[in-house]
C-alpha cells in the first residue's frame, strides 16, 4: 500500500484528488495539510508513516519550494511529487533542483497522477512534461533517483563536479559516484554525452 500525504490550500483541491487516488486500491490517503507548517509538523513526527507527499507550490506563508527543502532535510529520501497550477516550464525545474520526485501540472489527467504516484513510490522520476511522459517510450532517465536528477539537473546547466558539491551541501566523492551512476543509466562515457542526451530528450530550454 502506498501511503499519500495531500498538501494543498484549498479543501476543494483536497476533496477532489482524495476521490482520484481512491480509485487506485493500492493507494490510501494517509492525511491532509492546508499549509506548510503542518505537513512539516507531520513529518516531524517519527510515528507518521508516508510514502509519498502530493505538494502544491500556492501556500500560504510558505512557499511551496521552501516547504519541499524543509521536508527533505526532516525526512532525507521522501518522495515528494509536486502538485501545481503552473505549468511545467515556469516551476519544473527549479522544483527538481530542490529534490522533488516528479512535478505535475494540475490541467493533467487522473491516470496521470496516480501513475506518477507508483513511479515517485518505487524511488523514481516522474516528469510531466510535453516530450517526456510515462504514456510515451521510456526514457533512460525516468529511472533516475530524485539526487541523481538533482545532479544531471545541475549538470546540464553547466554547473561543475565541485560547485555541484558546493550546492547540494555533498562531497565532491559522492557527486562523482551519482555521475557515473548518471552516465551508466544513459548509457554514455561522458559530461557531453549526458549535455547531448538532455537536448535529444527535450530536456533543456
Amino acid at each position: 500500500m502506498i501511503r499519500v500525504l495531500v498538501t494543498d490550500d484549498h479543501g476543494v483541491v483536497r476533496v477532489g484528488v482524495r476521490h482520484v487516488l481512491g480509485l487506485d486500491p493500492e493507494i490510501a490517503v494517509v492525511g491532509e495539510c492546508a499549509n506548510g507548517p503542518q505537513l512539516l509538523a507531520l513529518l516531524e513526527q517519527a510515528t507518521f508513516l508516508v510514502d509519498v507527499v502530493l505538494l502544491d507550490l500556492s501556500l500560504p506563508g510558505m512557499h511551496g519550494l521552501e516547504v519541499l527543502r524543509r521536508a527533505l532535510r526532516l525526512r532525507p529520501g521522501l518522495a515528494v511529487l509536486v502538485l501545481s497550477m503552473y505549468a511545467e516550464e515556469h516551476y519544473a525545474r527549479r522544483a527538481l533542483e530542490a529534490g522533488a520526485a516528479g512535478y505535475l501540472s494540475k490541467d493533467r489527467s487522473d491516470r496521470d497522477l496516480l501513475d506518477a504516484i507508483h513511479t515517485a513510490a518505487q524511488g523514481r522520476l516522474f516528469l510531466s512534461r510535453s516530450a517526456v511522459t510515462l504514456g510515451a517510450t521510456k526514457h533512460p532517465h525516468e529511472a533516475f533517483t530524485a539526487r541523481e536528477i538533482q545532479v544531471f539537473v545541475l549538470l546540464i546547466e553547466g554547473r561543475t563536479v565541485s560547485e555541484i558539491a558546493a550546492e547540494l551541501g555533498l562531497g565532491v566523492s559522492t557527486v562523482s559516484t551519482h555521475l557515473g551512476k548518471i552516465r551508466a543509466k544513459l548509457g554514455v562515457q561522458t559530461v557531453a554525452e549526458v549535455v547531448s542526451y538532455a537536448h535529444r530528450a527535450g530536456l533543456c530550454s
